[in-house]
């Protein structure tokens, strides 16, 4: 397989030939330094998005060189947007660092061999192609199954022979469903009367694989509030996994895939239960504007696309009823994480919470620094883990003083940090829990009542 080559860019994607004005936005208030965790961790302005900003508006001045340091500067950056919350002045910082990585990956000025074979292989052919995708899931179902990931563990615990960074990686592989979306959620799923809505279900890349259950469960949420809901059974990629790490060419072409699966027209909404493709889902619009085929059909999906949290509050969702008692005849105790794209790519920090509240049998609790990112920030965990780490312990920490047995977050992502944050101490009392399968558990009991029970 040949190395990935630089992708041409459109016009908005280059730092030079980007609109100035989102440049000459930022006023260097400082307002965003204590929101941005790499600043908070180092003190280094250059790591925060008031540097990086200068360092951006520098390199489309042509005042300085698009080089390796500014291309690891910005690959250090986590992308949690934290900073566009605490802006004053509005400043589009997403626009400008999908823009920046797209000129890094251009012009080449962080490739190697290993990094361009991965690159290539990961988000060229893998996350391109659903069908090798769950291929490639089934291969790790059965590695999992099997046993052999035990055995291969173990060996990497007793041998020094594997550098550390490959054994930290084997750590946070997720545990792939032994079945997918498309197998545990029918093409078009009706509710028992008429139906109030017809909705659109995405059933994402990773979610698919290893969140399935979460995707069944939003599928019968959604069914019990009156929704049809329709899901293609072989989806693609949202393609913010490529549009974050530089590759917009990509992240347009399966983005173009998506809009034709679905009847956008036809569906009063398109659900997503992933916060990270949720906002990326939504900025389809922006990303296919100068595309004369797919702009119009674009522009309807973004005013389309929800959180499924966001749509359930918007239509008055029906608070389940109270099932049997609970097993330890007391409410349990639960804190909500906000995944990153989800308060402030979306701001959507209301609703979920509306959701958690309306749980039977649950004490809803605030998590202190609730909007702190977790670390795992799509790839972050991957190619920075040694910042990643430090926001995954920070994180599990906060958690640890709520007192709650459950925590509940709407990204996979974050789910798969939390978890192997909690596993890394040894923690097995807490749950995380994604706030679809909350609510479809307590449908469930509701349903399970005995008749006799008042």
């Amino acid at each position: 397989m040949q190395p990935a080559a630089p992708l041409l860019l459109h016009r908005h994607d280059s730092l030079k030939t980007l609109d100035y004005s989102v440049l000459q936005q930022c006023m260097h208030c400082g307002f965003c330094l204590p929101t941005c965790p790499t600043y908070v961790a180092t003190g280094l302005e250059r790591n925060s998005p008031r540097g990086r900003i200068a360092l951006m508006r520098g390199i489309a001045d042509g005042a300085l060189p698009l080089s390796k340091g500014f291309g690891k500067e910005m690959y250090f950056c986590l992308g949690c947007l934290a900073c566009m919350t605490a802006c004053p002045a509005g400043v589009d910082y997403a626009q400008l660092f999908e823009a920046a990585r797209a000129d890094i990956e251009r012009t080449g000025v962080l490739r190697r061999p290993g990094r361009d074979w991965t690159r290539r292989l990961l988000l060229g052919e893998l996350f391109t192609r659903p069908r090798l995708l769950r291929l490639a899931g089934r291969a790790l179902w059965a590695y999992q199954a099997l046993g052999l990931q035990g055995l291969v563990r173990a060996i990497l615990h007793l041998t020094r022979v594997v550098p550390e960074s490959w054994r930290r990686l084997e750590l946070q592989t997720p545990k792939v469903q032994p079945r997918f979306s498309h197998e545990l959620i029918p093409p078009i799923l009706k509710p028992a009367g008429r139906p109030r809505f017809r909705v659109g279900l995405l059933t994402g890349c990773v979610q698919d694989l290893v969140f399935s259950d979460i995707n069944r469960d939003t599928a019968e949420v959604l069914v019990a509030n009156g929704c049809e809901v329709w899901t293609p059974p072989v989806q693609f990629c949202c393609g913010s996994l490529h549009a974050h790490n530089g590759e917009p060419e990509w992240a347009r072409k399966v983005a173009r895939r998506n809009l034709d699966l679905f009847p956008v027209a036809e569906l009063d909404a398109i659900i997503t239960n992933a916060a990270g493709c949720g906002s990326h889902l939504k900025a389809y619009g922006h990303l296919l504007k100068d595309d004369p085929e797919y702009a119009e059909r674009a522009q309807l999906w973004s005013q389309k696309v929800k959180d499924a949290s966001e749509w359930l509050v918007a239509i008055g969702f029906r608070p389940p009823a109270p099932g049997g008692p609970s097993p330890t005849g007391s409410r349990e105790r639960l804190t909500y994480h906000e995944a990153c794209h989800l308060c402030h790519g979306q701001k959507i920090s209301r609703e979920p919470r509306e959701l958690l509240r309306a749980l039977p049998k649950v004490e809803m609790v605030e998590l202190p620094e609730a909007t702190w990112c977790c670390g795992s920030a799509g790839i972050y965990n991957i190619t920075q883990p040694e910042m990643s780490r430090r926001l995954q312990e920070r994180k599990v920490e906060q958690v640890l003083k709520t007192g709650a047995s459950i925590v509940a977050l709407g990204n996979p992502g974050c789910h798969l940090q939390l978890v192997n944050g909690l596993a890394a101490r040894g923690i097995t009392s807490i749950r995380v829990e994604h706030p679809m399968s909350l609510l479809a558990a307590a449908y469930r009991a509701e349903a399970a009542k005995p008749a006799s029970m008042p």
